[in-house]
């Protein structure tokens, strides 16, 4: 029995590593989508992904992988659920079932769908105009909740597409951890906003020339871990990372020459998650075994060396000497202080991905409200505008002046990435913990970052997190990795020290 259940395992590898190839190919092509291909292109693109969309969805739709899933789990190979084998296997029927239940049209429909809504995203961007791309959120919104519906739910829509990002979270659990960190936020935000201490961020908008931004970048970058031999970054609209594959991780950015953070912090973003990607095990490339535990865990990745590496101190101690020799011209009469409490400036800001650490959760809270609303049938797609408006006045006291800066700014919608935003709160708190517990088992941290040595947390996150694969899913890798649930309580203790000292509050 055992000999054929080590035959339908093995069978079953090689089917899920086709797969991942032509997973893989498609990867490449959205990716220069994003960053070379000519508008003119677009709609050949989005046949390609169509096509590639459907084949993936035949090949692992076929009755063969049920057939081989039901072998092994019969099998004593599943005996020790934290087995690569038995990893695998659970994760591997985890999405065959959900995938089964998907047409193959709405499949290639929704893949299609994506090209065309993203440069249609693209375009209203540039010209600030919703109502270029609302026909394109309500068919992506009408297609996401027949996906939806096909697989199925406990209690709401919304549960169904958030899986695809936080495997077994829910829209409920999702509001109970929000609600334990919203008052403490918003009295951390008012505390910050009564404060007289106020950092002099004309110093960050300064002349930062493109082509010495994009060195300073990739020095951090390859600092902190990222290998450029197995990488590279490009330019887009809006920064990413993904993974073609084994050795080949792709991280973009946004350069804004009269804007130092927006590119050099974005690309340390972009950087964590790619060391996550890089710090995957090869071997099972394809597999549940070599892929990332959820958008949450992989958020904390990226969250922790943009904010609690690249933000903190002791990294700008090591940096600031250097940077301020390369742009000279703009820095030359700037002190370290001024810099760093610069660069961590607390103050309501219309651009999420631009926003500082205190208030940006309250930028997903907002996203949040939004996409559950229309998955719950309260919010037409026609109204976004408005309620964005009307909310983001809510939480920032300010009101975007046009869409662009407004509910055009992120292209998560556009590509149908509901269930998508949460992910970075829950990465945020995820990261507060995982980066107390490396403070306590690894000593001085800040003192290694002073000297330009970052391969102690580096190693600790590839020994605690990457090399795990999806062995864990993510409430019991928190607990595995620190020993406690989740709590918002870390990421508080952290944000009130840091910014206490820096307001005196």
């Amino acid at each position: 029995m055992a000999g054929k259940a080590e035959k339908a395992l093995g069978e079953l590898v090689d089917l899920c590593k086709e797969i991942h190839l032509l997973r893989s190919c498609s990867s490449l092509l959205g990716w220069d989508e994003r960053t070379y291909i000519p508008q003119k292109g677009t709609p050949h693109r989005a046949e390609q992904q169509s096509l590639l969309a459907g084949i993936v969805h035949d090949k692992f739709t076929s009755p063969k992988i049920g057939d081989l899933l039901n072998e092994i789990e019969n099998s004593e190979l599943v005996d020790d659920p934290l087995s690569p084998a038995a990893v695998n296997v659970r994760e591997i029927r985890r999405l065959y079932d959900k995938e089964v239940k998907l047409p193959k049209s709405l499949v290639e429909e929704i893949s299609r769908t994506v090209t065309l809504s993203e440069q249609a995203w693209v375009e209203a961007r540039k010209k600030s105009d919703f109502h270029m791309f609302s026909p394109w959120l309500a068919k992506m919104t009408e297609l996401k909740r027949q996906q939806a519906d096909a697989i199925g739910y406990k209690k709401e829509r919304y549960d169904a597409l958030l899986d695809d990002y936080e495997p077994g979270e829910t829209a409920e659990n999702i509001k109970k951890v929000f609600d334990g960190l919203r008052k403490e936020l918003v009295e951390l935000v008012e505390a910050i906003g009564s404060s007289s201490r106020r950092p002099d961020i004309s110093i960050l908008e300064r002349n930062y020339p493109v082509d010495k931004q994009e060195v300073v970048s990739k020095t951090a970058s390859a600092s902190i871990g990222f290998d450029y031999n197995g990488g590279r970054l490009d330019i887009t609209t809006h920064p990413f990372c993904t993974t073609i594959g084994p050795g080949d991780v792709r991280i973009t950015t946004r350069y804004n020459q009269n804007h130092f953070g927006q590119a050099f912090f974005g690309v340390l973003h972009e950087s964590g998650h790619g060391l996550y990607e890089q710090g995957l095990d090869p071997q099972y490339a394809g597999l549940p075994m070599g892929e990332s535990v959820s958008l949450g865990i992989h958020e904390s990745q990226s969250r922790m060396w943009e904010n609690f590496v690249g933000r903190s101190k002791p990294f700008w101690i090591y940096f600031f000497p250097w940077v301020k020799k390369v742009f000279w011209e703009s820095l030359n009469d700037v002190k370290l202080d001024d810099f760093y409490f610069a660069i961590n400036d607390v103050r309501p800001s219309l651009i999420r991905v631009e926003a500082d650490e205190v208030t940006y959760n309250l930028h997903i809270l907002l996203r949040f409200e939004i996409e559950h609303a229309i998955f719950a049938g309260d919010l037409k797609t026609d109204d976004v505008p408005g309620v964005w408006n009307e909310n983001f006045k809510r939480y920032f006291g300010i009101v975007p002046p046009d869409d662009a800066r407004g509910c055009l700014q992120d292209v998560h919608w556009s590509c149908g990435y509901i269930g998508y935003f949460p992910t970075y709160t829950l990465g945020n708190l995820y990261a507060a913990q995982f980066f107390a517990k490396a403070k306590e088992e690894l000593g001085n941290l800040d003192e290694q970052f002073s000297h330009g040595s970052f391969t102690d947390l580096l190693s600790w996150l590839r020994e605690k997190i990457h090399k795990h694969g999806m062995r864990y899913r993510a409430p019991d890798l928190v607990k595995e990795v620190t020993g406690k649930p989740l709590s918002h309580e870390y990421l508080m203790s952290y944000l009130k020290e840091k910014y206490g000292m820096l307001y005196g509050i």
